[in-house]
């Protein structure tokens, strides 16, 4: 995955944030960032009016629509993650998890070299700001079962058989 993590702290301050919405089938999804990166895409959103986006939120939005009704696979997008060193360890090691397939939770506290943080790890997963692109969905149980997402856990299965990673 194509992600480049930018320094929150570098360009939220004294800048705005921009707000963008696309209807998926999964429902409402909102989309903010400031002109140099986004900062979080949230699924399940209720959308605010008298807000704009600008054009990283729009490019966000064309990727993930993209992604939706194309089958795109990768993001080209500068994001800002704000968190811990540990969750963006985490979070970094999700991204390299490829579309259409899944890794456990436990497998990805062993890739941090942590094999016992696999509760940390799924509490780091819970944190990601920005769902989909940081795909803690492909994030699974010990056995390949569905267990803690954000957005709803039938969320997850749909985004996962979206992939084909799982199976009807």
């Amino acid at each position: 995955m194509n992600v480049i993590l930018v320094d929150r702290e570098a360009f939220v301050e004294g800048g705005e944030i921009a707000v963008g919405y696309y209807a998926s089938p999964i429902g409402l999804i909102e989309i903010c960032g400031s002109d140099q990166a986004i900062t979080s895409l949230r699924l399940g959103a209720m959308r605010q009016y008298g807000v704009v986006a600008n054009e990283v939120v729009e490019r966000a939005i064309e990727q993930v629509l993209a992604y939706f009704s194309a089958g795109r696979r990768t993001f080209d997008l500068p994001i800002a993650l704000a968190g811990t060193a540990f969750q963006h360890r985490v979070w970094q090691q999700i991204l390299t998890i490829p579309y259409g397939q899944t890794a456990a939770y436990g497998a990805v506290a062993r890739a941090l070299d942590k094999p016992r943080a696999v509760r940390a790890v799924g509490a780091a997963a819970g944190q990601n700001p920005i769902s989909i692109i940081v795909p803690c969905h492909r994030v699974v149980g010990s056995h390949g079962d569905l267990v803690g997402y954000g957005g709803g856990l039938w969320r997850k299965e749909w985004l996962l058989q979206h992939e084909g990673a799982l199976l009807v």
